[in-house]
């Protein structure tokens, strides 16, 4: 039997302590705050990243070292016959080329997967493919798997302020001012590369709504499954886990008791663009039997 070790980073969710319960080996995602180097989940914690985030720091976001990597591997390697590697979506970080370009040198025993994926949806991947080992299955069919089924999963986030969408430069100044002044909550859209507008909301109940509903057509009309029966779903949030539970609740009842798999804090790679106060709802279809 193959013996296959999981790796992805910590834009996943998956902290260090939950990676050595799943089997998973995550590595953490380097932060530059105001010249100094700190690693997620390592020596930057939720709670320090937002007090910075909120004293005005300047952040910037990184991709991990090729040393990071090739040592992570290479020490793998050393009581595994092959590695799945599942980094965050190639359309948001030059990481997963890097990896793929790493990974040529290592004969075929390290799979790179473009899964497109981040968050709630990234941690599901990593998931399944913790269970595909479980089931024998090889290195290269779990990277085909993953990368098959990689737009089968959805993110929407509304986001609470617009000041950090326009200090990223991801809207103007002049739409960030005239959407503060419409007190706007922005739904933005996650499937697959990109992060995208995907509609506007005058009040946070309004902004959840369309989350829900924009759920429920996937479901019905991308995912063919009207009734959820094979999706996983997920909440995640920036700094603010009450109004998170709250949003579960909601949720459940919208989807008639549903289970909601996890309700995880949004990867600090996403937290840097959209900041505090933004709730998002996600959709993963689940893993089949076989």
């Amino acid at each position: 039997m193959e013996r296959i070790a999981v790796v992805t980073d910590s834009n996943s969710g998956i902290t260090q302590e939950q990676a050595k319960d799943c089997g998973i080996h995550v590595l953490p995602m380097p932060f530059f705050i105001d010249g100094e180097t700190y690693f997620e989940d390592i020596d930057l914690t939720q709670e320090q990243f937002y007090e910075k985030l909120e004293g005005q720091a300047e952040i910037s976001t990184s991709m991990p070292s090729v040393a990071s990597v090739t040592d992570l591997w290479d020490s793998l390697l050393q009581e595994h016959d092959a590695i799945v590697h599942i980094p965050m979506s190639s359309g948001l970080s030059s990481s997963c080329e890097t990896a793929m370009m790493l990974a040529q040198d290592y004969d075929g025993r390290v799979q790179v997967v473009n899964n497109q994926r981040i968050s709630v949806t990234q941690k599901q991947a990593a998931l399944d493919a913790a269970e595909m080992v479980k089931r024998q299955k090889g290195a290269a069919e779990i990277k085909e798997y993953l990368e098959r089924t990689k737009f089968d999963s959805s993110i929407y986030i509304m986001v609470d302020t617009l000041y950090y969408l326009k200090k990223g430069g991801r809207i103007t100044p002049a739409a960030a001012a005239l959407g503060t002044l419409l007190k706007l909550k922005p739904v933005l859209q996650i499937q697959g590369e990109k992060l995208d507008a995907f509609a506007k909301a005058r009040t946070v109940k309004q902004a959840k709504n369309i989350m829900i509903e924009a759920i429920k057509n996937d479901f019905a009309k991308r995912f063919g499954d009207p009734s959820g029966e094979n999706m996983h779903m997920a909440v995640a949030y920036t700094k603010d886990v009450q109004a998170a539970q709250e949003f579960k609740a909601q949720l459940q009842e919208a989807f008639l008791g549903h289970e909601i798999d996890f309700v995880d804090p949004l990867s600090l790679s996403v937290a840097c663009h959209i900041g505090p106060g933004a709730l998002a709802v996600t959709c993963t279809k689940k893993l089949s039997a076989e």
